[in-house]
């Protein structure tokens, strides 16, 4: 198997990735049963924990907050995160199941921690026709900037039965602003039912690979096009983080596909 393209163990306790090609991000997922708690200190890194599942109590330095979550899974309702920052003692404490995504990125940002609750959760949707999915914006500077971070970019997306995702597909691995901007990305799947599936298309220069989108399974994207799909009859959730020099997004559409972005207000108009 590619390094781009791993399953993510879900074991109880911390599970990290079984590889990573990226220099900025990674992801931990930890599962907790009830009364259970990981420890653990940032160093020099930020992380935005987000709540796939259940409810816990975070200690970060000096600060705590309860009772934290509430969906009983990510196709149940916007989630809560923490965001941890750098430097940071923190643990977590589970309130019954309690399934987390770590998801990080390096940083020097001196800020206190904050929860970033459903309220705060930016919801659309992106696309037209068999290519519309909705999403939620976690962690981002749309609409949102009283939440500072450094490098991070959090939010999840929803694919209906049978629909695209990131359609056309779109690369982000240079800095040419205004048009582009650099930032390796990460997408980690849920899909419901879960004995369901998905497929996922990934290509740059050196490959160009389709891959099962299977329950807890991830892209790593540190450069390269990227789309994914749902199987007729499941709904796949992806949870997106990207990290670069900074916190402007910009990408570039496949040349050879770039029309199709162009016929969405047409397609809105007609009631797709």
């Amino acid at each position: 198997m590619s390094t781009y393209f791993e399953t993510v163990p879900n074991a109880s306790g911390l599970n990290r990735l079984p590889s990573n090609p990226c220099s900025l991000l990674d992801m931990q997922l930890l599962v907790l049963a009830d009364g259970e708690s990981l420890s653990a200190t940032t160093r020099d890194r930020e992380v935005c924990a987000v709540l796939m599942g259940g409810k816990g109590t975070f200690s970060v330095n000096a600060q705590t907050f309860t009772n934290i979550g509430g969906r009983p899974n990510v196709f149940s309702g916007k989630p809560h995160s923490v965001y941890i920052p750098c430097q940071s003692s923190y643990t977590i404490t589970a309130h019954g199941r309690l399934e987390v995504a770590l998801t990080s990125a390096p940083s020097d940002l001196v800020t206190a921690p904050y929860v970033i609750g459903p309220e705060k959760v930016t919801t659309g949707v992106w696309g037209a026709a068999n290519f519309s999915r909705n999403f939620y914006q976690i962690l981002t500077l749309a609409g949102q900037p009283d939440l500072p971070a450094k490098r991070l970019i959090v939010g999840e997306t929803f694919m209906p039965s049978g629909n695209w995702s990131t359609y056309p597909p779109h690369k982000h691995e240079q800095d040419n602003l205004p048009r582009e901007a650099f930032h390796e990305e990460m997408y980690f799947f849920k899909v419901s039912p879960a004995d369901g599936f998905g497929l996922l298309r990934h290509y740059t220069d050196e490959v160009d690979a389709a891959y099962v989108i299977r329950d807890n399974t991830i892209l790593m994207a540190p450069k390269g096009y990227h789309t994914t799909v749902s199987a007729p009859g499941y709904s796949t959730y992806f949870l997106w983080f990207l990290a670069g020099n900074h916190r402007i997004q910009a990408t570039v559409d496949d040349p050879a596909l770039a029309w199709v972005a162009r016929t969405v207000p047409m397609l809105k108009a007609l009631g797709h």
